[in-house]
């Protein structure tokens, strides 16, 4: 199968319009579209349905759109291995990072381009559930996770060792105390993430195991919704030390110890065990290493 279609396909999905992906692959617009009835034609299968007014991707499609990612991976390897060879400060870093991961980069990162100006750094926003499969697969070449994933095809770094926080307003009727035990949470409500994860699991089975309600009658898609809410006193939250530190050195979150529930958080830079690394991810892998030997 000839690769230009796929990435015609691939193009024409990310930007939702033929007549945009026609525009950022300089081609005319009957080019594009007879592209993808070539690739429909040659898989014999209906890819997008055009019928309305938004494309929509049929389930081959998604099949095929997987695939068209990982082809575009395997080419961006190919550019960064033949750029590496002319010039060994060259090269892209990509790591994947969930929402709240991600800050556990930012003074690596700061470091890393200072020491390599050359290199591209892009820190790709996935689900942590499914970093340690997009390595296997070869679709990231390093991610952050906050959890072990126990499988001998990946090797983890720590990174850095946090904790959850058990966060609420100023205004909150526990703002004035440094700790409580588990007991008092019962009535409150608490503002969670809705995205599944080791630590929501965790917390689940330390409010089942003490025999206590967890009201969890809001739930946001991001960390940054949640302290918003938790700043109105419209209730409290578990969030990881580092997502808050600001607020809390601001004083507009308070931290408070529950006695029942020490939390420590493990956050691991993931990548492959056996498969070589770019000579980017090798840098970023001893720098890291050489952040650890101060600490």
């Amino acid at each position: 199968m000839e690769l230009y279609p796929l990435k015609v396909f691939l193009t024409v999905v990310t930007e939702k319009s033929f007549s945009r992906a026609a525009e950022k692959l300089m081609r005319t617009q009957p080019a594009i579209s007879l592209a993808i009835s070539k690739l429909e034609a040659d898989l014999n299968e209906k890819l997008l349905d055009r019928s309305g007014k938004n494309l929509v991707v049929t389930d081959a499609g998604r099949i095929v759109l997987e695939y068209a990612r990982r082809f575009e991976n395997l080419g961006s390897g190919l550019e960064n291995a033949l750029a590496e060879l002319r010039d060994n400060s060259a090269g892209r870093l990509i790591i994947g990072a969930n929402e709240s991961t991600a800050l556990y980069l930012l003074k690596h990162i700061s470091q890393y381009r200072r020491r390599y100006p050359k290199v591209k750094v892009q820190i790709r926003r996935s689900l942590s559930s499914k970093i340690p499969s997009e390595i296997i697969d070869g679709d990231l070449e390093m991610g952050i996770i906050n959890y072990d994933p126990d499988d001998d095809r990946l090797a983890a770094h720590t990174i850095f060792t946090d904790h959850l926080s058990f966060v609420v307003s100023p205004q909150h009727r526990f703002a004035a105390l440094e700790e409580v035990p588990i007991t008092e949470l019962g009535m409150e409500t608490f503002i969670a993430h809705n995205v599944l994860s080791p630590y929501r699991a965790l917390v689940l089975r330390e409010f089942q195991k003490w025999k206590v309600p967890l009201n969890m009658d809001v739930e946001m898609p991001t960390v940054e919704t949640i302290r918003k809410l938790v700043q109105r006193n419209e209730g409290v939250a578990f969030l990881p030390r580092m997502c808050v530190e600001q607020e809390l050195q601001q004083g507009t979150l308070k931290e408070i110890r529950v006695k029942e529930m020490q939390m420590e958080r493990k956050v691991r830079l993931l990548y492959p065990a056996k498969r070589g690394l770019s000579h980017a991810a090798k840098a970023f892998l001893e720098l890291v290493a050489e952040e650890e030997k101060k600490a």
